[in-house]
């Protein structure tokens, strides 16, 4: 009969992460340091040296970068002769279909939240599974997590920043920009509402209107189809009306 310490090292997924930011590898670095069946193996700026590195050693998976000098993340699919999983990150979505044409494991939209970022590597994990004949092999991700998350990431001008899910007072959309407002700072990031509301909790954050989402809890008064949050009206839209008045108060206006 295997010991413990062999069906762990039968399950671990050996992975690298590519990406020309610094700062969404360090959040794929720490996301990665949080899964128990994940094992980086090394960390690249662009894809020629990770395919020198793949070619020399045992990969599992690859979280991989789209858009990059040099190689680009598709070209490094394409040049592979024996790829493993791959799990694309990228900030834009046009290459969705030519990564799933390529067998991508998953597409993943910067910002990416951690919970987005479980669901991608348990899929993973549960596709080797089946794929290794391991009735029995349950997922070490299908037990609830130890704490819930806290923030995400935005991007921001040339950086991405960090914002806690308490502080988000609403998020206004000017253009092709939202305006993430906070009791000490806005925040402009050039994303829009579709990919936050696949971040940030459902239970506590809602759309009331086709420029506006508001944190429930930070809602003082409602008003003639106006929600106050500090000095801040912000309207409720026809289209958004039913559901946010069932939703604050279990029936409807």
């Amino acid at each position: 009969m295997p010991t413990k310490t062999e069906i762990e090292m039968k399950n671990l997924i050996r992975c690298i992460a590519v990406d020309d930011e610094p700062l969404a590898l360090d959040i794929l670095i720490d996301y990665i340091g949080r899964i128990p069946f994940l094992k980086l193996e090394g960390t690249f700026d662009n894809a020629m040296e990770a395919m020198l590195f793949i070619n020399g050693r045992e990969v599992d998976l690859i979280f991989l970068d789209i858009q990059m000098e040099g190689l680009s993340g598709m070209q490094l699919m394409r040049v592979l002769s024996n790829p493993p999983e791959v799990i694309l990150t990228t900030a834009y979505d046009q290459y969705a279909v030519e990564g799933f044409e390529l067998n991508a494991a998953d597409y993943l939209m910067k910002p990416i939240s951690f919970e987005r970022f479980v669901k991608s590597v348990d899929r993973v994990f549960q596709k080797r599974q089946q794929t290794a004949g391991i009735s029995d092999g349950a997922s070490p991700l299908s037990q609830p997590p130890a704490a819930a998350e806290t923030f995400f990431f935005v991007k921001t001008e040339n950086r991405l920043q960090k914002v806690f899910f308490d502080e988000v007072l609403f998020i206004e959309g000017q253009g092709d920009y939202l305006r993430i407002v906070t009791p000490r700072r806005r925040i402009m990031t050039l994303t829009n509402f579709s990919r936050l509301e696949q971040i940030l909790p459902s239970d506590r954050f809602m759309r009331v209107h086709k420029s506006f989402m508001v944190a429930i809890d930070k809602i003082e008064t409602i008003e003639r189809n106006r929600i106050r949050i500090g000095e801040m009206l912000i309207p409720v839209s026809d289209s958004y009306r039913k559901d946010f008045f069932r939703r604050v108060t279990g029936g409807d206006e």
